[in-house]
């Protein structure tokens, strides 16, 4: 037994050794995507409204009178510290509104609600930093990949109101949410100075604070943290950036 066991570490060893002398070129060669010094601009933008009268959905949500809008605007900004590597921030700002005058919702003769005189606003500011590599596809230079390490801080305001007292009553909620992400993504240059990107988070860890006060007495809280790795299609972040 002992005579095995010495005979299975002098494998190992002689293993390991011949694995640090041994080298391989898997022929990858890094090529200049983004120069040093280069600095990028961009923006995203995006606004949705909707209004419904007298609509129906699934013949279970009838009567639905509402309007509605969202609006969020994203500026960042970054500078190339070394050749395909470049840091920067960006911020974002989104504002949400809803006006619900009036929804039945009927899940039979015997259960049925209605919501009348509803109100929702809330507004959002967030700021981020990160850290981004880039690696051009093959020899293109129009063509690459980049990930994204960030850190991002989150505030925000809310209020939800029922009825015609909508200066005292209803909830209002503070919400902090602290978020460190990677998110790997593509970019494409379109001419020599802009650039269309995608990219998605896959990967990161979420902290959030709640705090509530109803009808300006009633006081309540609440955290929540969680950990992810996964690929979520719905969180896609489009946009344009300019390099100067």
């Amino acid at each position: 037994m002992k005579k095995a066991v010495i005979a299975f570490f002098c494998c190992l060893i002689s293993f390991v050794g011949l694995a640090k002398d041994t080298k391989y070129d898997r022929g990858i060669v890094m090529k200049t995507f983004i120069p040093k010094g280069q600095w990028m601009v961009g923006t995203t933008f995006s606004y949705s409204e909707h209004v419904d009268d007298n609509f129906e959905f699934l013949s279970v949500l009838k009567d639905i009178n509402s309007e509605g809008y969202t609006f969020k605007v994203t500026p960042l900004v970054s500078y190339a510290i070394r050749d395909n590597i470049s840091i920067g921030g960006r911020f974002a700002y989104s504002r949400s509104y809803t006006k619900l005058d009036n929804i039945d919702l009927s899940l039979g003769d015997d259960l049925s609600f209605q919501v009348e005189d509803y109100h929702d606003v809330s507004n959002t500011f967030s700021g981020a930093v990160f850290l981004r590599t880039y690696l051009n596809l093959g020899d293109s230079k129009r063509f690459g990949l980049f990930n994204e390490a960030r850190v991002t801080y989150g505030y925000s305001t809310s209020k939800s109101t029922t009825g015609t007292d909508i200066d005292l009553s209803g909830m209002h909620q503070l919400k902090h949410s602290l978020n460190i992400g990677v998110a790997p993504g593509l970019t494409v240059f379109i001419n020599d100075f802009a650039a269309v990107e995608a990219s998605v988070n896959v990967a990161g860890l979420d902290f959030k604070w709640y705090d509530q006060t109803k009808d300006q007495v009633y006081k309540g809280s609440r955290r929540a943290s969680s950990a992810n790795f996964k690929i979520n299609l719905l969180s896609i972040d489009l946009g344009i950036v300019f390099y100067l």
